[in-house]
C-alpha cells in the first residue's frame, strides 16, 4: 500500500513538473512578435524588421527623396538605433533613401552587396559609412546574419562580382518559427533559377523588381508558393509595374496580394505560428505604362561600353530639346537637356563615363558610369513628360 502511494505521489509530482515546464515555455514566447514593415517609398523598396527581442533591421531605403520619410517613420516607432542595415544592391531606388538614414540614425552594422557602382548616390553612401566608422560587411551566398537568437536570417544570394546590379542583389530568407519571409530585392529570372537549388519556400514573398516580369517566373512562384505576396512599387510608375503576367502567376497559386502603391505601408505581424497583415488586399488594378507619342525625334543608337547615346531629329523642322529628359531605366538616372535645338536630320550625342565630352554634336552628362554594360534600356521624354522614344 505504501509503495502504491509513493508511486502515485511521484507520478503526480512529475505531472506537476511537466505542466510547470510547459507553462514556462509558453511564457517565453507569449506576446513576442516580429513585425515586418514594407514601407511605402513609391517606386522602390524599403523594409523594416522589428524582432521579438527588440532588435532592428532595415533593408534598403527607396530613392533619396523618400529617405526622410523613412527616417520619420522609424522615429515615430521610437527607433533610435538600427542594429543592421542592408543595402541589397547599388540601384538608386534601393540605396538613395539610406543616405538620410545614415545621417539621422545610429547604425550598428552595414551589409552591402559589394557590387561597385560609380554613381554619385553610391559614392555618397560609402563616404558616410566610412566617415561614421560604421562596421561594413559584404556577405556571401549561404551566410547567416546574426540578428536575433529567435530568428534565422539566411543569405540566398549575394554577388559582388555580378556584371549587372540586379544580379548582385542580396536576397534574404528570414524565418521566425514556422513563418518565413523571402525578400528578393531585384533578383531576375536567371538568379531565381539558381536560388531554387536552395529552399526558397516562404510564407510571405516580397516580389522581385517591384512586380516586373523580369522577375517572378512561374517556376519560382511555384517553388516559393507564398501565402502572401507584397508588391512594392509607385502608383502610375513609368514601367507599368506590376506586370499582368506576374499577378496572374500569383493569383494562380492562391497567394493574397498587397501593394504599397495602393495600401501604403504594409505591416505583417507574427508570433512564429500565426501572422496578420494590417492592410486591405490589392484591388487588382494594373498600372498602365505611359503612352509613347509618335516620334519625330528618336534614340537611334546606344553604346553601353563607350557610354554614348545618339538622338536624331527625323522631321523637317527644328526641335527644341529644352526640358527634355534622357533616362537610364535600370538606374533610374535622368539627364535634363539644356536649352539646345536639334536641327532637321541631325543627330546629337549624350555622353557619360570616363570619356564624356562636350562640344559640337556632343552633350556631357557626367564622368560617372550611367549605363550597364550588359544591357540598360534608354528612354527619351519631351518637356511634357510624354515618352517620345525608347531603345532596349
Amino acid at each position: 500500500m505504501k509503495k502504491l502511494i509513493v508511486v502515485l505521489l511521484c507520478i503526480f509530482l512529475l505531472a506537476g513538473c511537466t505542466e510547470t515546464l510547459n507553462e514556462e515555455k509558453v511564457s517565453v514566447t507569449a506576446g513576442h512578435e516580429m513585425r515586418v514593415h514594407f514601407i511605402d517609398v513609391g517606386q522602390g523598396d524599403s523594409i523594416f524588421i522589428e524582432s521579438p527581442n527588440g532588435k532592428t533591421l532595415l533593408v534598403d531605403g527607396g530613392v533619396k527623396g523618400a529617405g526622410q520619410n523613412v527616417v520619420s517613420y522609424l522615429k515615430e516607432l521610437g527607433v533610435k538605433k538600427l542594429d543592421i542595415v542592408v543595402a541589397t544592391h547599388p540601384d538608386a531606388d534601393h540605396i538613395g533613401g539610406l543616405i538620410p538614414v545614415l545621417n539621422s540614425i545610429d547604425i550598428g552594422q552595414f551589409y552591402d552587396s559589394g557590387k561597385v557602382h560609380t554613381s554619385q548616390t553610391f559614392e555618397e553612401m560609402l563616404t558616410l559609412i566610412d566617415t561614421k566608422n560604421i562596421p561594413y560587411n559584404v556577405p556571401k551566398t549561404g551566410d547567416s546574419i546574426a540578428f536575433d537568437d529567435d530568428i534565422n536570417v539566411k543569405v540566398l544570394n549575394a554577388n559582388e562580382n555580378a556584371t549587372d546590379n540586379n544580379d548582385a542583389s542580396i536576397v534574404l530568407k528570414i524565418a521566425y518559427g514556422n513563418v518565413s519571409f523571402l525578400l528578393t530585392a531585384d533578383a531576375g529570372v536567371a538568379l531565381e533559377k539558381e536560388m531554387m537549388q536552395d529552399d526558397v519556400k516562404a510564407t510571405i514573398l516580397k516580389a522581385g523588381h517591384h512586380g516586373s516580369n523580369t522577375s517572378s517566373s512561374a517556376e519560382f512562384i511555384q517553388a516559393v508558393h507564398p501565402e502572401v505576396t507584397i508588391l512594392s512599387y509607385g502608383e502610375g510608375n513609368k514601367y507599368g509595374h506590376p506586370h499582368a503576367e506576374v499577378v496572374e502567376r500569383l493569383q494562380a497559386i492562391g497567394s493574397k496580394i498587397y501593394a504599397t502603391a495602393e495600401a501604403g505601408t504594409v505591416i505583417v505581424s507574427t508570433d512564429g505560428v500565426n501572422y496578420d497583415v494590417n492592410s486591405k488586399e490589392w484591388s487588382g488594378t494594373i498600372a498602365s505604362a505611359p503612352q509613347t507619342t509618335s516620334a519625330s525625334v528618336e534614340i537611334v543608337s546606344k553604346d553601353l561600353i563607350e557610354e554614348i547615346v545618339g538622338i536624331k531629329n527625323n522631321s523637317n523642322e527644328a526641335v527644341s530639346l529644352k526640358d527634355w529628359q534622357l533616362i537610364s531605366i535600370e538606374g533610374n538616372q535622368v539627364f535634363n537637356f539644356p536649352n539646345v535645338t536639334l536641327q532637321p536630320g541631325k543627330t546629337i550625342y549624350v555622353t557619360s563615363g570616363s570619356n564624356a565630352r562636350d562640344g559640337q554634336n556632343y552633350l556631357k552628362w557626367t564622368k560617372k558610369q550611367i549605363w550597364l554594360n550588359d544591357g540598360d534600356a534608354a528612354q527619351l521624354r519631351n518637356a511634357k513628360g510624354a515618352i517620345v522614344s525608347e531603345l532596349d
